[in-house]
């Protein structure tokens, strides 16, 4: 072989590109005509995607496997485990360009493509959906001073809060992941392969398979009052877009107003329900704006640690130090999940961010009120936070919160 003559190389030990069984049409109009997506690492024969099922938890399954505790042929019994309400399907799911990081069928394929899955077919669910009842500290507060009143419905007498929930794992059509990018799909393959340290070599060897299943955190998706609602736009509905803080969600750190904000927007989401409207909170897998915890921390000694203390002034400054850059979040991925839920509108939007609020309207979603944080939820920690998003023009102009002040005129005149 002359040293000029290219050579193919093997970096995959898959099958070569080839007519599949298991063909994906992306936004066909049908989950039988956009066929299924099966990331099985058992029968690589009916892959057709890239990745596996489980995206970070699958190296959480290899353990159980290498250990002993899990057969590598284990297949879930999906008996029982259908959606609890429906969802969809709308219009957007078939609309070009609306949805690309999710499946929007991803949670009726236990029926769809039961025959193919008792065929020994490893299909499963990329989305759950099921009901539960919130019970938080903050909004139990509320109850004996009036500010939140028990309906029995979506409010129970104890603090109980019942919502419909939805777990959602990512699903990338690449060459729509490119496009809501503007970047070209060879390049973003070439860059995924390349920051994953080679990890899916099928990225840059299989340009037939175009999904992919990546290693990162879904969404969880809370539904104050009836699900089919949300498409209706002459339904208000009040809206949270939550971005995954550890620290301040879950154990109440005061250096942000994340767990603040959390909870606003599930007090603005009962009450939207209660008053015949629907609430809607998601919650995505970004901690510390997509740069993850251990960033996060850094950041923070760093900013603690600067001569003249933690400052506005230099809080973008200093993450950017460290992680290279000030927000891996870019929103743009964001409002699939709205698109999967059908809606079109959100008459108040619980956020300050641009970020979200532009990504959203660019995806065709009418943004009406939007709904600053209240200035007495604010730890004084994270006043810093709050100066620095605004010298930025991360947030929009604080306007009058007009809802809650008919609201408070109302429960006023009420006493009189």
């Amino acid at each position: 072989m002359s040293i000029n003559q290219p050579r193919h190389i093997r970096l995959t030990s898959h099958p070569e590109p080839q007519a599949h069984r298991w063909q994906i049409a992306w936004g066909a109009a049908t989950p039988a005509a956009r066929g299924p997506v099966i990331g099985s690492v058992t029968r690589p024969g009916d892959r057709n995607v890239i990745g596996t099922h489980g995206g970070s938890y699958s190296l959480y399954r290899a353990l159980a496997v290498s250990s002993g505790t899990l057969s590598p042929l284990q297949r879930p019994d999906l008996a029982n485990t259908h959606p609890v309400t429906a969802i969809g399907p709308y219009p957007q799911w078939t609309e070009p360009g609306k949805i690309v990081s999710l499946d929007p069928w991803g949670h009726v394929v236990g029926d769809v493509f039961g025959d193919a899955i008792a065929e020994g077919i490893d299909i499963r669910p990329s989305i759950a959906i099921t009901r539960a009842r919130l019970n938080m500290a903050e909004l139990n507060a509320l109850l004996p001073t009036g500010d939140l009143k028990p309906d029995g419905v979506i409010l129970h007498p104890g603090g109980d809060i019942s919502v419909t929930k939805a777990a959602v794992d990512p699903v990338w059509w690449l060459p729509g992941i490119a496009g809501r990018f503007g970047v070209q799909e060879h390049d973003l393959r070439r860059t995924l392969f390349e920051q994953t340290g080679g990890m899916y070599p099928e990225l840059v060897t299989r340009p037939d398979l175009s999904v992919f299943l990546p290693p990162i955190g879904g969404i969880s998706v809370y539904i104050f009052g009836d699900p089919a609602k949300l498409a209706d736009r002459r339904v208000p509905l009040t809206c949270r877009v939550h971005d995954e803080c550890n620290g301040s969600d879950v154990f109440g750190s005061d250096i942000c107003t994340c767990r603040p904000y959390l909870i606003h927007g599930i007090e603005e989401s009962v009450r939207a329900a209660q008053e015949g409207g629907v609430g809607l909170v998601v919650y995505n897998r970004k901690e510390g704006r997509a740069l993850g915890e251990v960033t996060k921390f850094l950041v923070y000694n760093a900013r603690k640690r600067q001569e003249g203390g933690d400052q506005a002034a230099t809080y973008f400054e200093r993450t950017e130090c460290v992680a290279g850059v000030q927000d891996a979040r870019f929103q743009q991925l964001m409002p699939d999940v709205l698109h999967w839920l059908g809606i079109t509108k959100i008459h108040r939007l619980v956020s300050m961010s641009n970020m979200k609020h532009d990504a959203m309207v660019e995806q065709g979603i009418e943004i009406g009120e939007r709904v600053p944080i209240p200035a007495n939820r604010i730890p004084p920690d994270a006043s810093v936070e709050i100066e620095a998003k605004k010298a930025a023009g991360y947030y929009a102009p604080e306007v009058p919160d007009e809802a809650a002040l008919k609201r408070t005129i109302g429960r006023a005149l009420g006493e009189m």
